[in-house]
């Protein structure tokens, strides 16, 4: 079976992970996805396989050199996707893309419009999948657990073939953060890892941004508007002038590349009581850090103007950007990098305008790059992948266990 076969039958499970949620899994959902995997890497011949507590799916591909001392490795993919955009009822399609707008569904006019995406003219004469454009399609990451299982089917079909064991996870709510964070890293028992979790094939990151947190707690005073004349304090306002002291040019909109930035993700309130959730980006640790004071200077200068106690700042750090591990273990990216120029791929290393798995597993112990898995567009409905790109991806994965299996254990 084809990778993109199985990412049609996966699509179907409808796995939005839930910010609000306070248990994991956040939807209940990923239990039928998590419990039919574990059922299909039984089919595929794989070894110690466990649905644990927390919706994590572990299992090994065993390895076929006797007396195997290389390192063992670990691939790991989500099985949520983001509930940034409609994820139910998915319907997916596969348009054989000979060039111009991809249109999604002529009687809605949903279009993926080659001007406002122009790596799209990468894929003429490929077949692409994509949702109606009503939903999301659902790759992100579910792309990846297809291309580690066509893996393991190629593996288990082939015993030829010369690889150390390879560990398998699957895991729940990456979306909202929270899937490295009940990731048994003694079960996975591994020694390196790749997260098979990017975008466009031949990506090869290793850096990700520093990330923290700002909730931002406006506390204003409502009156009658009739008699508020030095006496009413409105949050609205406090907020909307508190957002005016974030840099304009320091937000996504305005940023690329090593660029970071102040991003509002939500504010909400009334006259009396405002909240504003900034998330702080940088691949520099001491740039994001400074963010985190100006956000408190600002709100400095507004208790100063409208009374102590009147803004509050919370800051909190998250992940880390991954180099600072992964530089000591630049053997990690070098493979697949020699990998795809035998394939006829430059690897791109972009650094990540966000985080993964391998952020915080790399800073637990675990180094672990991410690969690109053929898609473009995640979390939105103008999302599509390429079949032949995860062939490629497939293709790459069984070279990379064949060219880890020859490295020392202390890669």
């Amino acid at each position: 079976m084809r990778a993109y076969e199985r990412l049609l039958k996966y699509v179907a499970y409808p796995t939005g992970s839930d910010p609000a949620a306070e248990k994991t899994p956040s939807n209940p959902t990923e239990w039928d996805l998590a419990r039919d995997l574990a059922t299909e890497m039984g089919e595929l011949g794989m070894t110690d396989i466990v649905v644990d507590d927390a919706c994590y799916v572990y299992g090994t591909i065993p390895g076929t050199i006797a007396g195997y001392a290389g390192p063992t490795l670990a691939l790991i993919s989500h099985i949520d996707v983001s509930s940034a955009a409609p994820y139910t009822d998915i319907k997916p399609q596969i348009i054989h893309y000979e060039g111009g707008d991809l249109v999604q569904n002529e009687a809605t006019g949903a279009t993926v419009r080659l001007a406002d995406y122009p790596f799209l003219a990468n894929y003429i004469g490929c077949d692409i999948m994509t949702s109606d454009g009503s939903t999301l399609l659902g790759a992100d990451d579910k792309a990846g657990v297809a291309e580690i299982l066509t893996l393991a089917e190629q593996l288990r079909d082939d015993p030829s073939i010369k690889h150390g064991p390879i560990r398998v996870c699957f895991t729940p709510d990456e979306e909202i953060g929270l899937s490295s964070e009940f990731l048994d890293i003694d079960r996975l028992a591994a020694d390196v890892a790749y997260t098979v979790d990017g975008d466009a094939f031949g990506e090869v990151s290793y850096e990700t941004f520093n990330a923290m947190t700002a909730i931002v707690t406006i506390n204003g005073y409502n009156i009658h508007p009739g008699s508020a004349k030095n006496m009413m304090k409105n949050a609205c306002r406090i907020a909307c002038e508190f957002d005016g002291m974030i840099p304009d040019s320091e937000t996504p909109e305005h940023t690329e590349g090593y660029e970071g930035f102040y991003h509002l993700c939500e504010m909400a309130g009334d006259v009396e009581h405002m909240r504003l959730e900034y998330i702080l980006r940088d691949h520099d640790l001491a740039t994001v850090r400074g963010r985190g004071a100006w956000t408190q200077r600002v709100a400095d200068f507004l208790n100063a103007k409208y009374g102590e106690g009147t803004v509050e700042v919370e800051l909190t750090e998250e992940y880390k950007n991954m180099r600072e591990v992964l530089k000591d273990h630049m053997r990690l990216v070098d493979i697949p990098t020699e990998i795809l120029r035998d394939m006829g791929v430059e690897a791109d290393k972009s650094p990540i305008r966000g985080g993964t798995d391998g952020a915080t597993l790399s800073f637990r112990g675990l180094p672990c790059p991410n690969l690109g898995t053929g898609g473009h567009n995640f979390h939105g409905r103008r999302e599509f992948v390429c079949v032949q790109a995860m062939d490629q991806t497939a293709e790459l994965l069984l070279r990379l266990v064949q060219a880890i299996a020859r490295e020392p254990k202390n890669l």
